[in-house]
C-alpha cells in the first residue's frame, strides 16, 4: 500500500506542476522512472509488485496496439507519401537484422534466435517518449507525421517477429521443430482469428447501436475499449497472442465503426497516460534492482541499439527521398525505446521459455530503455532548435516540407 500511496502522491504533484515541467527537459517518463528508482532502497520490490508490473504492462500494450491499429488511416500515409512505409518496411526489417548481428557480436553466448529476440524487443519506437518532437510546430509536418505513424505501428509489427524468434529458440533448445509449428499456429493464427472475430463483431455492433441511437455518447469510449480487453481475456485460454489479437481487432473494428480511432485515442490520452505513468514508475523499481547486473558489454549494446542499429537503417530507408543529412540524422536519432520495448520484454518473460540467454536479454532491454528515456528526453529541445534552424535555411521547397504542408491552405 505504501508504494501505491507514493505513486498516487507523485501523480498529484506532477499534475500540479505539469505545465511548468513541459517547459523543461524533464519528461514524465523520466520523472516517474527516477522516482521508481529512488523508491526501491526504501521500499524494496516485493514479488506481488513484479506481478502487478507484468500485468499492467500487458494491459497497457494491448490498449496501445488496439488504439494504434484503429487510428491507422491510409489517407494519412498517402498524404505524406511513402516515408512511413519506408520506415515500417525497410527500416524495421533492417533494424531487427542489424540488432540481431550486433547482439551476436557483443554477446557471443547468445544463440542466433536469442539475439533475434533481443533485436525484436528493442526494434519498436515510442511515440510517448518522442511526444515533444511530434507535437513541435518547429519540426516540418511531414517529418513529425512520419515519426508518429512509425511509432504507432512498429510495435504491432514487431510482435510477430518476437513470437517467431521465441518459437525458433525454444525449438532449438528442445531439438525438435514439432513445437514450432504448434506455437506459430496458436500464437499467430489463433491470435489473428480472435482479433478478426472480436474486431468485426464489435465494430458491427457498435455501428448498429449508433445508427439505431441505442448508445449514449458517454459510453462510446468505454464500449470501444472493452474490445481489446476481450482480446486479452479470449486469447489466454487458447494460447493465442493477445497482442496480435488486439492489433488485428483494431484494424477490423473500423469496418463496422469508422470513428473507432478517434474514440480510442481520446481514451488512451486520458486513462492510457495514467497507465503509462504506472509502468514507468514500476520500471524504475526494476531498474534499481537490476543495476548491479550491468556491465560494459550491456552498455555497449545499449549504445549501439540507440545509435547505429537505429540510425543506419533509417538512412538506408530514406535513400532516394532527397532528405537532407540533418533530417536523416534527426529522424535516426529520435527513435526512442520506451513502453513498447518494456512490454515486449515482459511478453518474452511471460512465455517462460527459460532460455540460457534470458538474463542477458533482460538486462540489455532494461539498460537500453533506461538510457533512451533520459537521453532522448534531455536532447529533444536542443535538437529541435538546431534542426529548426537548419530547415529555415533550406527554404520552403525542401523535400521535408512537401506533401502534408504543401496541401495545407
Amino acid at each position: 500500500m505504501i508504494v501505491i500511496a507514493i505513486f498516487v502522491a507523485l501523480v498529484f504533484i506532477y499534475g500540479l506542476a505539469s505545465q511548468r515541467l513541459e517547459q523543461t527537459p524533464l519528461t514524465a517518463p523520466a520523472l516517474f522512472t527516477a522516482m521508481g528508482i529512488l523508491a526501491v532502497p526504501v521500499l524494496g520490490l516485493p514479488e506481488w509488485e513484479r506481478q502487478l508490473f507484468r500485468r499492467l504492462a500487458e494491459v497497457g500494450l494491448v490498449l496501445v496496439l488496439f488504439t494504434d491499429a484503429s487510428r491507422t488511416d491510409l489517407q494519412i500515409l498517402r498524404s505524406i507519401r511513402n516515408l512511413p512505409l519506408r520506415l515500417l518496411s525497410v527500416g524495421l526489417l533492417l533494424t531487427i537484422a542489424l540488432g540481431l548481428l550486433a547482439a551476436l557480436v557483443v554477446f557471443p553466448q547468445l544463440s542466433i534466435w536469442e539475439a533475434g529476440i533481443l533485436a525484436a524487443i528493442l526494434a519498436p519506437t515510442d511515440a510517448g517518449l518522442g511526444q515533444v518532437i511530434v507535437s513541435s510546430p518547429r519540426v516540418p509536418m511531414r517529418i513529425r507525421q512520419a515519426l508518429n505513424v512509425e511509432a504507432g505501428l512498429n510495435d504491432g509489427l514487431s510482435v510477430p517477429f518476437l513470437m517467431f524468434f521465441i518459437a525458433l529458440a525454444q525449438a532449438g533448445e528442445r531439438g525438435s521443430s514439432a513445437g514450432l509449428v504448434q506455437f506459430i499456429i496458436e500464437q499467430l493464427g489463433y491470435g489473428t482469428l480472435v482479433g478478426l472475430g472480436i474486431g468485426l463483431a464489435g465494430g458491427w455492433l457498435i455501428g448498429l447501436a449508433r445508427r439505431k441511437a441505442w448508445m449514449a455518447d458517454s459510453q462510446q469510449q468505454l464500449v470501444l475499449v472493452a474490445l481489446p480487453i476481450l482480446c486479452l481475456l479470449a486469447s489466454e485460454p487458447i494460447g493465442a497472442s493477445m497482442f496480435i489479437a488486439a492489433f488485428v481487432a483494431g484494424l477490423a473494428v473500423q469496418v463496422g465503426f469508422r470513428e473507432a480511432g478517434r474514440h480510442s485515442v481520446e481514451f488512451t490520452e486520458e486513462w492510457g497516460q495514467l497507465l503509462a505513468f504506472i509502468v514507468f514508475f514500476l520500471f524504475g523499481m526494476v531498474v534499481a534492482t537490476a543495476w548491479p547486473q550491468c556491465n560494459l558489454a550491456v552498455l555497449l549494446y545499449a549504445v549501439l541499439s540507440l545509435t547505429v542499429v537505429r540510425m543506419l537503417p533509417v538512412a538506408l530507408a530514406l535513400a532516394g527521398t532527397g532528405m537532407s543529412r540533418a533530417t536523416v540524422l534527426f529522424m535516426g536519432w529520435f527513435g526512442p525505446r520506451g513502453l513498447a520495448s518494456i512490454v515486449l520484454g515482459v511478453v518474452y518473460l511471460e512465455q517462460e521459455a527459460h532460455l540460457p540467454g534470458e538474463p542477458v536479454i533482460r538486462i540489455a532491454t532494461i539498460l537500453t530503455v533506461f538510457i533512451s528515456i533520459f537521453a532522448h528526453g534531455l536532447s529533444a529541445a536542443p535538437a529541435i532548435g538546431i534542426y529548426a534552424r537548419t530547415m529555415a535555411a533550406a527554404g520552403a521547397d525542401a523535400p521535408e516540407r512537401q506533401g502534408v504542408e504543401a496541401s495545407q491552405p
